[in-house]
């Protein structure tokens, strides 16, 4: 197996556990949430690594076979580029909504991001077309530099962010998104220079080879800390429906693979007429036995996610941490106004939270702050 095989792989890999989070995220996570947010990014995150080569170089396609084929080759560039676009109109926002750091605040105005879409989609069609190195080094720098703020916004997030839930937070994000900022702003910068420098990429020099083997890794070892990270940050209830998730589909992967194994094993060494029969007689004993695999389901999702079950004493912590996280961002500016108190009323009341215990949270963060 070739280098250039091997990092198409990893590629792949990568593409395919973007996807998959992507399409858990939107099953587990609410409309207009940091979920759903993060959902659009991986799946855009997933066109740019397909369009990038990788699965070019997996299957060690030559180059030759783009370059008599025009049309594909500019559909893959534009896809690739108006992709990028995507992530430098995009990604902004999502730091804004996520973190709370007056590094990410100016993204959170309206103008600020439909100025940043019109800048970044003519840039992107400007190196489409006319192909310029100049256009090209510019957008990848712009590229570069995107990551390298995502990473240092998220890290003074953590910096700055008060004890409790709201720092834990911010360092979960610093360390999730910080592998896949570091990964992409290396291999950006690594496309800028050759495109600045001219070098010829059809003979993929090692440095490119580089800049495309991080540009997969930093995905691929990032997805499960971002898992993670959208696990410990969201609303209350995510993590249940992920656990739930996991639970169903233990279950009906042990169902199926008991089923798979013995109608196969029969139609193999007897007839396939028996191994139909066989199959639905494992059905009928798989469900004689559904009590036992359900224990056994509930204990993978257990080993998976230790800390969460759904009992109203979770439930009612959960609801505790989302008051206390708002409560932290109230406090931010070393008081709350009367509207951010009409907001944590309307906020407590919807979680089912006492007074007393709303003050009892108020008054363990003030002494917190004096100490």
């Amino acid at each position: 197996m070739t280098n250039g095989a091997l990092i198409g792989i990893i590629g792949l890999v990568a593409i395919l556990a973007c996807w998959v989070l992507a399409i858990v995220l939107y099953r587990v996570s609410e409309n207009g949430s940091i979920g759903r947010k993060l959902t659009i990014l991986l799946i855009l995150e997933g066109f740019v690594l397909v369009t990038a080569g990788f699965p070019g170089f997996a299957f060690n396609i030559p180059f030759s076979f783009y370059d008599s084929r025009p049309v594909l080759m500019f559909l893959m560039s534009l896809v690739h580029h108006l992709g990028d676009a995507a992530m430098l109109t995009l990604y902004p926002p999502f730091l804004a909504m996520a973190l709370d750091t007056s590094l990410t605040r100016p993204f959170a105005n309206t103008r600020v991001r439909i100025g940043l879409a019109i800048g970044s989609v003519a840039l992107s069609l400007t190196v489409v077309i006319t192909g310029s190195p100049i256009a090209t080094t510019v957008f990848y720098s712009l590229m570069t530099l995107l990551f390298i703020y995502a990473l240092v916004a998220s890290v003074h997030a953590w910096r700055t962010a008060k004890r409790g839930i709201v720092r834990e937070r911010a360092g979960i994000f610093a360390l999730a998104f910080g592998l896949r900022d570091l990964g992409w702003s290396l291999s950006y910068g690594i496309f800028a220079w050759l495109m600045w420098t001219q070098v010829d990429l059809t003979t993929m020099p090692d440095l490119a080879w580089l800049g495309k083997a991080v540009y997969a890794l930093g995905t691929l070892l990032a997805i499960p800390l971002i898992a993670y990270g959208v696990l410990r940050t969201q609303l209350f209830d995510i993590d249940l429906r992920i656990r739930w998730t996991i639970q169903q589909s233990t279950l009906a992967g042990v169902f199926i693979a008991i089923i798979f194994v013995i109608s196969e094993g029969a139609a193999q060494f007897l007839s396939a007429e028996l191994g139909n029969i066989a199959g639905l007689l494992a059905a009928g004993v798989v469900m004689f036995f559904l009590a036992p695999l359900q224990r056994f389901a509930e204990r993978v999702a257990s080993s998976a996610m230790p800390n969460t079950k759904n009992t109203p004493e979770y439930a009612a912590f959960r609801k505790m941490q989302v008051y206390e996280a708002a409560l932290i961002e109230a406090l931010q500016d070393g008081g709350i106004s009367h509207k951010e108190q009409s907001l944590l009323a309307r906020l407590r009341d919807s979680l089912g939270i006492s007074e007393s215990d709303a003050k009892a949270i108020e008054n363990e963060l003030q002494a917190q702050s004096i100490s």
